[in-house]
């Protein structure tokens, strides 16, 4: 049996418009292998998911992102759809966070549309990533080596392309947390 990432704080950061699987079903799978999930926003409330080609349901807001750092976390999960990135991108209070976790090596799992964020905080450069294929011209040009595969692991970080991929996506991600817990031992 595999041990539980149970001492394990993961944030995800999202805003009105992300990819409701791409949060929901791997913040259920971190919960599931024993993690504390916390969701980050721009403000104080419920964001939005986007479901179907239309609005999906609300989440509680647990924390502002001013009102968190990188440091009280273990992991970062950044999904995508294309509002979400597209907005969190342009606030600094955002970019800040997720370099955070880049300067800490931490791990940080991207889907989809989610690396936008991370070319912004400068994550990317010499780096193997998958997107959602519409990003892969952002991406080559911010120096990333884009590859079109289900999941990617390149170190600290976990991407991977689209819905579909979330089984694999949310498998690597807790792998990587579990390595960083045994290698914290």
């Amino acid at each position: 049996m595999e041990h539980k990432i149970s001492k394990l704080k993961i944030a995800i950061v999202v805003t009105n418009g992300f990819e409701q699987s791409e949060m929901v079903e791997p913040k259920k799978a971190l919960e599931k292998a024993g993690a504390k999930t916390m969701i980050i926003s721009l403000k104080k409330g419920k964001v939005k998911g986007w479901k179907d080609k239309k609005w999906g349901d609300a989440f509680t807001v647990d924390k502002k992102i001013d009102q968190v750092k990188a440091e009280d976390f273990d992991g970062l999960l950044l999904p995508g759809g294309v509002m979400n990135p597209d907005t969190l991108r342009l606030h600094p209070s955002v970019i800040n966070f997720i370099k955070g976790f880049v300067k800490a090596n931490k791990p940080i799992a991207a889907i989809c549309h989610g690396p936008w964020t991370l070319i912004n905080a400068d994550a990317v450069k010499n780096r193997k990533i998958t997107s959602w294929p519409s990003i892969k011209t952002d991406l080559i040009n911010a120096g990333a080596h884009w590859v079109d595969q289900e999941v990617v692991t390149d170190g600290n970080l976990v991407t991977s392309r689209k819905p579909a991929d979330i089984p694999a996506f949310n498998k690597a991600f807790i792998a990587l947390l579990r390595k960083v817990q045994k290698d914290e031992r």
